[in-house]
């Protein structure tokens, strides 16, 4: 029996089914390690990549991961794209808060162990070199329950047997995962202070698995399009950075010197003999003031409402585009992630641990819109772009469950709705709701505000209990249930306090559009499995998807439905009605706004 029927066997005479939890780790090259409870199978495979394709395509279990970079990774790379999985690392941020989610940690929090016994990992130094003798790298677990940390470090993959066990634990952590998840959900004690402390969450055990597993399938994903990449033509994006920052430079002097002609264009309208480093914000706000123009700080927004005050304030801002492009988004950065095939790549990650949106590496999250025009789809090919529609005042009305916001919603313009019912125009209006979730309680907003609170009581107490809560210290979690984490109050710092309270009104609405976001891709996703289509870029509330031409009309149909696939899902209680522009373009400068 070949490796392959073997795998298959195990799993059938354990009863595995369709989205059954099966623990699952491997190594390229030293083989793979299967898990299911009660029973663990190690395979000493030299293409493990091929025994999990086979049975993701028979069984398609849920597969248990510890980290999708390190086993959902070199399958992609070998062809392999799982269907479902259960990362260990995002669930535990979801329970958790913050970013750090390594093995140890996620196990000491499932198993209520002290975070002070956490397993140093990394270089041995006097205290692990202790640890490593006292334990030994045969076992996986320390007397006092921690994970050893040279398992953590990488002793799992050095065999199958270990393999299999790594499987076994990540399994283990799993299932006590969704067990915490659903008691959270229904309102119930965990037995753990940091877990029970925090307020708010899903509103029932359905929404709080469905944010696990999207948030798992979004990791997924992040395998994917750290492999897949984003088509961008070469030749046009450096034409951009020609055009901005001059031609690519043979020699250091002539880099040098096109960084001095930059220089040049902005100093030409200082005073004569006015000396400046302009990538210094100290000698800037000098050298304004040298002109006449006084600010607190040399940020690009103060400064493009200053942009008429005088030449040398629009030859800066001018500048600042230029050098930004040659320094941070210029020919080294082409040379660097553009690979030959016109793909630019980057490392992505499902969570950025505040909010936990999807963010990227290699500038594909910050790429300045003058650069835009070079993403540009293949030859045959098209983009299907769509951006959710005013999502943070649609979740808002979601996740408050104010009827008379969701049923402003339902118009495709929400703020026209809002604005009649509030009695202003619509830039006003819109101007309100969105102070009103960052905390702008204050100035013009204010009248605006009250009218609010009359129109919206529900909504509007939703913020202000978030606020209330930021500001006293206590942690929060979103609709679908990741922990906001905040720190201890100084109740001498009104400042800091109502700093908290904004971050707090605004990380439960930007914190649940982030979740309902990975839904919605993660079942694009899966709807377009052994499509040629593939999603390209996850930004912010955007997807773009790169299909062959012939189909684009198909896919746009399946991005659309997915979106109100995921919405019924995640928030499976409210009327409010979620809406994406969609658009099919060939090159992603072509979308409107």
């Amino acid at each position: 029996m070949d490796d392959r029927a073997a795998a298959l066997a195990f799993l059938r005479r354990h009863g595995v089914g369709r989205g059954d939890l099966v623990g699952l780790a491997l190594a390229p090259g030293t083989g793979l390690g299967l898990a299911v409870p009660g029973a663990s199978m190690p395979l000493a495979s030299g293409d493990p990549a091929a025994v999990v394709g086979v049975l993701d395509a028979d069984v398609r279990p849920r597969w248990v991961m510890w980290s999708a970079a390190q086993t959902a990774g070199p399958l992609v790379a070998d062809g392999v794209r799982l269907a479902t999985a259960w990362e260990v690392a995002a669930v535990h941020r979801v329970l958790a808060g913050g970013w750090k989610a390594d093995a140890g940690r996620a196990w000491a929090r499932v198993h209520g162990l002290p975070a002070a016994g956490l397993p140093a990992t990394g270089p041995l130094d006097l205290f692990s070199a202790a640890e490593a003798s006292a334990v030994g790298d045969d076992e996986p677990l320390r007397p006092d329950g921690h994970l050893n940390a040279a398992w953590v470090d990488g002793v799992w993959a050095t065999g199958p047997g270990t393999l299999a066990r790594w499987a076994a634990l990540a399994l283990e952590v799993a299932d006590r995962q969704e067990r915490l998840l659903t008691t959270l959900a229904a309102g119930e004690p965990t037995g753990d202070p940091g877990l029970d402390a925090a307020t708010g969450g899903p509103a029932g055990p359905d929404v709080a698995l469905t944010v696990a597993r999207a948030e798992s399938a979004a990791e997924l994903l992040c395998a994917e399009l750290t492999a897949d990449g984003l088509p961008m033509d070469r030749a046009v994006a450096e034409a951009i950075v020609a055009a901005a920052a001059g031609p690519r430079p043979a020699t250091a002097a002539e880099d040098a010197a096109l960084r001095a002609r930059r220089d040049a264009e902005v100093l030409r309208h200082a005073p004569a003999g006015t000396e400046a480093d302009l990538r210094s914000p100290g000698q800037v706000k000098a050298l304004l003031r040298r002109i006449g123009v006084d600010v607190p700080d040399t940020r690009a927004w103060r400064l493009e409402a200053m942009r008429e005050a005088h030449p040398l304030v629009d030859a800066l801002l001018t500048w600042r585009k230029a050098e930004r492009m040659a320094t941070t988004f210029g020919y080294a950065w082409l040379d660097q992630h553009l690979g030959a095939d016109g793909r630019l790549r980057g490392a992505w990650t499902g969570s950025d641990g505040a909010a936990g949106r999807m963010t990227a590496s290699a500038g594909l999250h910050n790429m300045p819109g003058d650069m835009r025009p070079a993403v540009v789809a293949e030859a045959g090919h098209l983009f299907v772009r769509a951006d959710l529609g005013q999502v943070e005042v649609r979740v808002l009305a979601a996740v408050s469950g104010d009827t008379a916001l969701a049923r402003a919603g339902g118009e495709a313009d929400m703020y026209a709705p809002i604005a009649a019912q509030l009695g202003l125009d619509r830039a006003t209006a819109k101007v309100a709701v969105l102070g009103a979730m960052y905390g702008q309680t204050t100035g013009h907003g204010a009248n605006a505000l009250r009218r609010l609170r009359a129109a919206f009581p529900v909504a509007m107490a939703y913020l202000d209990a978030a606020d209330r809560s930021g500001q006293a210290g206590h942690d929060l979690r979103t609709h679908g249930g990741r922990r906001i984490r905040f720190g201890v109050p100084d109740p001498d710092d009104r400042r800091r306090a109502a700093a908290m309270g904004r971050y707090a009104r605004n990380a439960m609405v930007q914190g649940a559009a982030a979740e309902l976001f990975k839904a919605w891709s993660a079942t694009v996703r899966t709807r377009l499995a052994g499509h040629p289509a593939q999603i390209v870029l996850c930004l912010h509330d955007e997807l773009l998807v790169h299909t062959p031409a012939a189909d684009a009309e198909e896919v746009g149909t399946i991005v659309e439905s997915s979106l109100h696939a995921a919405a019924r899902h995640w928030a499976p209680t409210t009327t409010t009605r979620f809406v994406a522009d969609i658009a099919t373009i060939p090159r992603w400068s072509d979308a409107k706004g």
